[in-house]
């Protein structure tokens, strides 16, 4: 009788980073001279990479950009983090639970609107942040390791000036 073979898992390292684009297959060259096909190549390279470093906190990217944008702010309305953030305002509601759950961030009374409430981040939510810089910035640095320091720079310039487009 055969020995089975063991099964490889759904999602394999193999799966979960891409290939490098090679610019000298035919079929290639035209994504290449499409600009807007690389950056999402590289933004979906960047939410792979930072998911993964998020795994085994239980967050993913969207959930890092709300405790991102809180850490900037006294705390927002809900539709605020949707508007800033771009996410759909039902995805915000489901993402603000999360981090409460994980007591990340709380909603409390808007002083403007009692109504409403805000969202803030808690001293949990900080520590989070705190702890999670380093590897954000390993993430980072291994997305860009290819240009040197003046690359950087001016890509993230060029990037920023894009980004700021309404």
């Amino acid at each position: 009788m055969p020995v089975p073979r063991p099964r490889e898992p759904a999602i394999t390292r193999q799966h979960a980073t891409p290939k490098p684009i090679d610019a000298d297959e035919p079929w290639m060259r035209g994504l290449h001279a499409d600009t807007g096909y690389l950056l999402y190549r590289l933004g979906l390279r960047s939410g792979q990479l930072f998911n993964t470093f998020l795994q085994e906190s239980g967050l993913r990217l969207r959930h890092y950009a709300v405790l991102r944008y809180l850490a900037g702010s006294a705390g927002a309305l809900q539709r605020e983090l949707s508007t800033r953030l771009g996410y759909d305002p039902s995805a915000i509601v489901g993402l603000v639970d999360d981090l409460e759950k994980l007591d990340l961030t709380e909603r409390r009374p808007s002083p403007d609107d009692r109504r409403s409430k805000i969202v803030v981040l808690t001293e949990k939510g900080r520590a989070f942040l705190r702890d999670t810089d380093e590897a954000g910035r390993r993430v980072t640095n291994d997305l860009l390791e290819p240009l040197d320091a003046e690359e950087r720079d001016a890509l993230h310039a060029l990037l920023l000036r894009i980004a700021d487009q309404p």
